[in-house]
């Protein structure tokens, strides 16, 4: 089977891709508007891609209207964000944040969530996140129909639990995100794990 993705199944790329690209961490991303408006909008479009220095991406897309969602907006005003991690105690809420709300209206509210004080950046971070990426805009791409916002990572809080201070390592054996899954409704826990060593 092959598909073509420049014209026959051009129309149904997302669909496709969301569904053979799995699992797909989640970033809960918490942004402030220019008038101090909190948002916070769920994105598996998501990753981390570099760590010199520590670089981050996620896609925030369009209403169905063209014009910029929320989170695009407001990282255009600002130049700042943070990304929140989900794990399976928040996945409810996380799902919560990806309703349409009127713009201003505070998804973390909607979704029983607690705005926690960032140190070096102005939108908050979630206090209920195993952690949070607090991150200012390298920069924003535009590649077609797709913006790709870029972002180092200037902080990183996370549950004392989450890193062995000694070893200076994440607790991975502690730490439960979810992930996404196939489009439209399905995710994914990541506690079935295997290890495989690399060869020398």
């Amino acid at each position: 089977m092959e598909l073509d993705l420049e014209k026959q199944y051009a129309d149904r790329a997302y669909p496709i891709l969301a569904s053979l690209v799995t699992p797909r961490p989640i970033a809960l991303v918490t942004t402030l508007s220019a008038e101090g408006k909190i948002n916070a909008a769920p994105f598996s479009f998501f990753n981390v891609l570099g760590a010199n220095p520590p670089l981050v991406a996620f896609t925030p897309g369009d209403r169905a209207d063209g014009t910029p969602k929320d989170t695009a907006l407001n990282v255009r005003s600002t130049h700042e964000f943070v990304v929140n991690l989900v794990d399976e105690a928040i996945a409810e809420a996380m799902n919560l944040c990806a309703a349409s709300l009127p713009f201003g209206e505070n998804e973390l509210a909607h979704a029983g969530l607690t705005a926690a004080a960032s140190t070096v950046v102005k939108p908050p971070r979630i206090a209920e996140a195993p952690a949070s990426l607090e991150c200012v805009e390298w920069g924003t791409l535009q590649i077609g129909g797709n913006r790709v916002v870029l972002g180092i990572v200037k902080r990183i809080h996370l549950r004392d639990e989450l890193f062995d201070v000694q070893k200076k390592r994440v607790n991975g054996d502690k730490l439960f995100l979810i992930g996404r899954m196939a489009s439209p409704h399905w995710y994914c826990k990541t506690r079935d794990r295997f290890e495989l060593i690399r060869p020398d």
